[in-house]
């Protein structure tokens, strides 16, 4: 079954999918996710703190969970915008990737109990659920124990020979399936991402692992906080008005990155030819015809429009 599941994975446009035997999360992971909270390091991301035993047991979101297949989606972009107009992560250049990608995960789903039935073991209700950044789950480990990469130093997934611009989707379930070998980390002494990292969020620890301060992520800010940019941050932010891809673009691995062929990210015409003026006029009615149903709504249009002011008002001085 195995086998099948995984071919079938890749003909759904997945670029990568493995198996991880569902457990508890090991002690050393959850002591440093606890510390990471306790410092208040995922600012006003508070959804981060909740639901931990369940966070760091996957067991409990799922009755009698026996297995994680966890797969990647690649969303490298075939065209950019161009490198001195203002940017967006890769990530938000197409359709919501959470909507993409959980409608290929219920179809490997919808697959798997085929093959249950065929061989007389149909699936209970509430046995089996699907997750595209949507709960308290781990997705990075358990891609690492699925055998699909390591969480690099910029603690993003890379996946050998291909790089890091992908989406992770689990299924959880209640199927005894043969697990995949963990990868261990590849990264070796490089440490690019941190110093490309603009505004100090990634660092250094001195056993070469790094430390992540969410706070000072250029993601997290432009995305996820709702109160103005302080003028040190705006400082260091450059001409990024979503998002920041400076950890992932600095990264060895992503020479080996694709274009991904998923036609659902590619980005629109309106949005390359996006300039500077364009972005300073951008009403609610365009910010609508240009992103809905896309991931960039998550920051609203007031959110957007602030990090457009932002940047604007420092490029003014």
């Amino acid at each position: 079954m195995e086998s099948s599941i995984k071919s079938k994975a890749r003909e759904l446009g997945f670029a990568a999918c493995g198996i991880a035997k569902a457990g508890l999360v090991d002690e050393g992971t959850r002591t440093a996710y606890e510390r990471w909270i306790a410092g208040n390091h995922q600012g006003d991301m508070e959804y981060l703190s909740r639901h931990l035993e369940k966070r760091f047991d996957p067991r409990l979101l799922v009755p009698n969970c026996q297995s994680i297949i966890v797969t990647a989606m690649n969303y490298f972009p075939d065209r950019q915008i161009p490198n001195d107009e203002w940017q967006i992560a890769y990530y938000a250049y197409g359709k919501d990737y959470h909507t993409i990608v959980k409608q290929r995960l219920f179809q490997l789903l919808e697959f798997m109990d085929n093959l249950r039935k065929e061989q007389g073991n149909p699936a209970s209700e509430g046995c089996q659920r699907v997750f595209v950044d949507s709960a308290p789950v781990l997705e990075r480990y358990w891609a690492q124990r699925a055998g699909i990469g390591w969480e690099g130093r910029n603690h993003l997934l890379i996946i050998p020979g291909m790089g890091s611009w992908f989406f992770l989707g689990l299924i959880l379930t209640d199927l005894a399936l043969q697990p995949d070998k963990p990868l261990p980390s590849r990264c070796g002494t490089c440490h690019r991402c941190v110093d490309a990292c603009p505004t100090g969020a990634l660092s250094l620890n001195e056993d070469s692992s790094t430390f992540m301060d969410a706070r000072k992520c250029v993601s997290y800010l432009t995305i996820e906080q709702k109160k103005p940019i302080s003028s040190d941050i705006s400082s260091k932010m450059g001409n990024r008005i979503y998002g920041c891809d400076s950890c992932q673009k600095a990264c060895p691995w992503n020479r080996f990155a694709t274009p991904t062929t998923e036609a659902a990210f590619h980005a629109s015409e309106a949005l390359l030819d996006m300039r500077r003026e364009d972005w300073q006029t951008l009403t609610p009615e365009a910010y609508e015809a240009l992103f809905g149903g896309s991931a960039v709504k998550r920051a609203k249009y007031d959110g957007l429009r602030r990090n457009i002011d932002t940047i604007a008002e420092r490029e003014k001085q």
